[in-house]
């Protein structure tokens, strides 16, 4: 309840980076019932980074087996009030903010993570927030090379990769699984020699399972490897998607650019 009073209160002083009409169906579950079922929610950008669904507060009003109460003593003149929301079929109640005032009069914020599920149209959204309108997610097969190192020595090497470009985020390298080097094939690259170590193609020596899942909106479900190299354990280094909504990355594991060594043509990027 705090944080979504500080939230309110900073979106009444300062308003929402950005807001508009989502012109889509949006609905949200929550123990069996359906909290609301709109065509008239909005796209709410709280900081820049992306946008969460805003509720009008009649589609909650009207939903059946909901009730909805605003607490009693709330100041409406502050620009929002606390209220309930509470399915039949449960007796806790679920906090929710409704604005008074101001570009956000007569919507509802809900926490996305509150309720079970969240459903544009009758696809369920992935992830903590619903995708950006104005983000693409854009692959591209490549045949420049990409080599991962650490430290030093060479843990991939490959051109048989995709590259996935997504609006304000730096590209990531998807390689081939079969790219990671056996560890008793581990070199150390000296200035003037050229390696060809072989590839492992049955398994990954230096690939250690982590428990880590993450959900991304734009590309599914992302499961995670520390790195083993030498006595250094580089945690939830590589990731992959086993079932990708982009189909051309599924199966092909992704080095976290912030946490190796990556060189794309023989240029190291950034970290």
């Amino acid at each position: 309840t705090n944080s979504l009073a500080e939230l309110a209160a900073k979106l009444c002083a300062n308003g929402p980076v950005k807001q508009e009409l989502a012109r889509r169906r949006v609905r949200g579950l929550l123990a069996g019932v359906w909290l609301f079922d709109t065509l008239e929610a909005h796209y709410v950008w709280e900081h820049p980074y992306f946008p969460f669904f805003y509720i009008p507060v009649e589609a909650i009003e009207s939903a059946p087996g909901v009730k909805w109460e605003v607490r009693p003593g709330e100041d409406h003149e502050e620009g929002f009030v606390i209220a309930d929301i509470i399915p039949d079929t449960q007796l806790e109640s679920l906090d929710a903010v409704l604005f008074t005032k101001g570009p956000l009069k007569g919507l509802v914020k809900v926490l996305h993570s509150s309720l079970d599920s969240w459903y544009v149209e009758d696809e369920k959204l992935l992830g903590i927030h619903p995708k950006d309108p104005y983000r693409r997610v854009d692959c591209y097969h490549s045949s420049r090379e990409v080599r991962i190192e650490v430290d030093g020595r060479l843990v991939a090497k490959s051109t048989d990769n995709v590259f996935l470009y997504e609006t304000g985020l730096r590209a990531r390298y998807y390689l081939s699984p079969s790219a990671v080097l056996s560890k008793s094939k581990l070199v150390v690259k000296a200035p003037g020699r050229t390696f060809t170590p072989s590839l492992v193609t049955d398994n990954h020596p230096l690939l250690l399972h982590s428990d880590t899942l993450t959900v991304c909106p734009y590309k599914g479900e992302a499961r995670y490897y520390h790195l083993s190299i030498g006595d250094k354990i580089i945690e939830d280094a590589v990731w992959y998607y086993t079932c990708s909504i982009e189909a051309q990355i599924q199966n092909r594991l992704c080095f976290y650019n912030e946490k190796v060594d990556i060189f794309v043509d023989g240029v190291k990027e950034e970290r």
